[in-house]
């Protein structure tokens, strides 16, 4: 996910990225915002301070976006440092392991959890609402992601292999240990989809969505999206483009499914695939305990160079052919962002 998501990011420069974007909510946001609140009141016409705050229906997006931004920045200084303190490989990489991703992406899963609840709260709304429902957990959408993840990534490196761009060689691991490594990646980028699914396509994009509209808040986020994966040892321009299609992809899933189960599976999928299954450098770092072991040989336009297949002109290849079939066989629109979720 390139990563794409895939994508192995610092926890502070994506926050500061993040907090610089606090005029997301703009004043742009105005005419649409609506809330499921019951029985709204208008504030007072003659109250400047509260038409700045308050809309029809309450506190307004932008506001809500920065209050949680807010949150988030608080609780991530803490846990810069204690992952400072306690696992200081994990804040500037090199190479990639399973364990340099899951720890600090399981704080700011908690993070996360814990801003959205505060903003739950103080909304009034249920958890789920904002993109991952409990009851939708590993469900159909879900394995239908990882399945489409999977197949996504695959068509990319082997494309590039057909043409002779990257050759394989034995197995970097054996025996036991290749279960062992598949597991542990599989949780790493479980994780990390959790975490970059629900930050840029949770909260924000419903907030957003609920004063902007959801594709002038898809197109935001996701540029700044790639912005943030900008920002990995080695990517580049053309890798960083090819993120912005990934985010706005996984915009279409949520759009078409109506909840980001089946983006958090992509995510896993394509992830796992290219850093465990075909031992690819993903977003320009490079992945250990990996399955193969892949070199590169050709030109930077079709191998992706050091960035690794992201940068391939297969990758948006592959993308607009996947939104195009996904589109076709998911037609509806079914995200509801003001609509109460079943379950929390």
């Amino acid at each position: 996910m390139p990563v794409f998501y895939p994508t192995i990011f610092s926890p502070s420069k994506l926050m500061e990225a993040l907090f610089r974007s606090k005029q997301l909510g703009g004043t742009s946001m105005t005419a649409q915002e609506m809330t499921i609140r019951h029985d709204p009141q208008a504030p007072p016409a003659d109250s400047t301070t509260k038409r700045i705050f308050i809309g029809p229906n309450g506190l307004r997006a932008g506001w809500r976006l920065i209050i949680f931004m807010a949150i988030v920045m608080a609780m991530s200084k803490v846990a810069q440092m204690i992952i400072r303190r306690f696992f200081p490989a994990a804040l500037d990489p090199v190479q990639i392991t399973p364990m340099r991703i899951i720890v600090p992406d399981l704080l700011f899963c908690f993070i996360l959890a814990v801003a959205a609840w505060i903003m739950s709260k103080i909304e009034g709304r249920r958890l789920g609402q904002y993109g991952l429902p409990r009851s939708e957990a590993l469900s159909k959408n879900f394995r239908v992601g990882l399945l489409i993840g999977l197949l996504a990534t695959s068509s990319t490196v082997l494309s590039i292999f057909a043409l002779y761009g990257v050759r394989f060689t034995s197995a970097e691991i054996h025996g036991t240990a290749i279960l062992t490594a598949a597991a542990a990646w599989g949780l790493a980028f479980f994780l990390a989809g959790l975490a970059e699914e629900f930050l840029f396509r949770g909260y924000a994009q419903f907030t957003l969505t609920t004063g902007m509209g959801f594709w002038p808040s898809a197109f935001l986020l996701s540029g700044l999206f790639g912005l943030v994966h900008a920002s990995n040892g080695g990517e580049t321009v053309l890798g960083a483009l090819s993120v912005v299609s990934f985010g706005l992809l996984l915009c279409l899933f949520l759009r078409r499914t109506g909840n980001l189960w089946c983006a958090v599976g992509f995510h896993l999928g394509y992830d796992w695939g290219q850093t465990f299954l075909y031992g690819v450098p993903n977003s320009g770092l490079l992945p250990s305990q990996n399955l193969l072991n892949a070199s590169f040989s050709g030109p930077r336009w079709l191998t992706g160079g050091t960035v690794g297949p992201e940068a391939s002109i297969f990758c948006p290849i592959v993308l607009a052919i996947v939104a195009l079939v996904f589109s076709l066989k998911y037609r509806d629109a079914r995200y509801r962002p003001l609509s109460a979720p079943s379950a929390s």
